[in-house]
């Protein structure tokens, strides 16, 4: 799971400002519905102590996100007066939420947004297509690429002398422009590490171009007709993302049982303390009431308990356990996936895979 976009919100100390907030404005009176919920919320933030230029910051931030259609959500993380991030959430939080805490409270987003399979599509004509990528936890990037041979692209119609050669020059001309597709796809796929490749369309043009793509990203691709449009196209891409989506989990399953691992909420503490861990793998809980202990700075500050820190000249301070376990995973680099617990079996509900066992330097 890409955490990178995370890394503005552990960068200084708190206390923070985390809002999660119901932010669809596509019903009558939204607007006014809207800055109610954040009326709501603002007054939740100031008898927990936040302190007014935070508020204010939230505010400004809430009612200035540009509109977008559908029913969505918003997570804003906000300290010292200034917002430092922003996100969009695929659908509105279960509940809103506004809370003051030495750390920003980010688990709620990472779980709403999933793991991210960076993809391309297309949808492909005889004389170009619009590409769309997504990397993970980056916005959409379309354009579209227009073949440069032009004419003729439609076959004639009929007979006559002439026929055939109009037939065949409209097929060197859909060739030709499948390839300058296929060289913008597999260039779009290369900028994001694209796991997923949809290739859409006239029913003649895809073949030709997928079959003009490097190996490496022929063997991602998935392909669908143009009969629904993009509705179509929508589809296929969720059921290819998701499919992805469960084979990472089922590799990091094995890896899991096959390498060297840490099991339990103290074992991982230790492993993040030694900067040891790879990826942990957590069964998120938004109800549990687990408490870590963290030291300023230094993400590897973390423990199960105060004396730990206190034994090393640090102040402990406590905090939600996932919002610590948070912090470590990012600042140390360090994966993270959400797993159910049908998946696999781990004590407390979390476990990591080492970058390296006890007794063996990292390579």
């Amino acid at each position: 799971m890409e955490l990178e976009y995370l890394r503005p919100l552990f960068a200084g100390d708190g206390p923070w400002a985390s809002v999660y907030l119901d932010a669809t404005r596509a019903e009558e009176n939204a607007e006014h519905t809207v800055d109610l919920r954040w009326r709501s919320l603002a007054e939740r933030l100031a008898r927990a102590g936040a302190d007014p230029e935070t508020i204010a910051a939230i505010g400004e931030a809430v009612r200035g996100y540009p509109y977008r259609p559908g029913r969505y959500g918003l997570a804003i993380f906000a300290r010292g007066g200034e917002v430092a991030l922003a996100e969009p959430l695929p659908a509105p939080p279960a509940t809103d939420l506004a809370i003051w805490e030495p750390l920003p409270h980010a688990m709620p987003l990472v779980a709403l947004r999933g793991e991210e399979i960076p993809y391309v599509r297309v949808l492909a004509g005889h004389s170009g297509g619009d590409i769309e990528a997504l990397d993970a936890g980056g916005a959409p990037r379309r354009h579209t690429v227009r073949g440069a041979d032009e004419y003729p692209i439609a076959k004639v119609r009929g007979g006559g002398w002439s026929n055939p050669r109009y037939q065949r020059a409209a097929e060197e001309n859909w060739k030709r422009n499948a390839g300058d597709v296929a060289a913008a796809v597999a260039d779009a796929a290369a900028q994001i590490g694209a796991e997923v490749v949809v290739v859409a369309g006239d029913p003649h043009e895809i073949p030709l171009v997928v079959g003009k793509l490097p190996p490496r990203w022929r063997d991602r691709v998935v392909t669908t007709g143009q009969a629904g449009g993009s509705g179509r196209l929508d589809e296929a891409t969720e059921r290819a993302v998701a499919e992805v989506a469960a084979q990472n989990m089922r590799a990091a399953v094995d890896r899991y049982g096959s390498r060297s691992h840490a099991d339990g909420l103290e074992d991982v503490v230790v492993r993040l303390q030694r900067g040891q861990v790879e990826e942990v793998l957590l069964v998120d809980n938004p109800h549990s009431t687990d408490r870590l202990f963290i030291g300023a700075g230094d993400p590897r500050l973390i423990a199960t308990d105060p004396r730990t820190l206190r034994e090393s000249g640090v102040e402990p301070v406590e905090v939600r356990a996932d919002a610590a376990l948070l912090r470590a995973v990012v600042g140390t680099g360090a994966g993270l996936l959400l797993v159910e617990p049908a998946e696999i079996d781990l004590a407390h509900g979390i476990g990591a895979i080492l970058r390296y066992g006890d007794g063996h330097s990292a390579a």
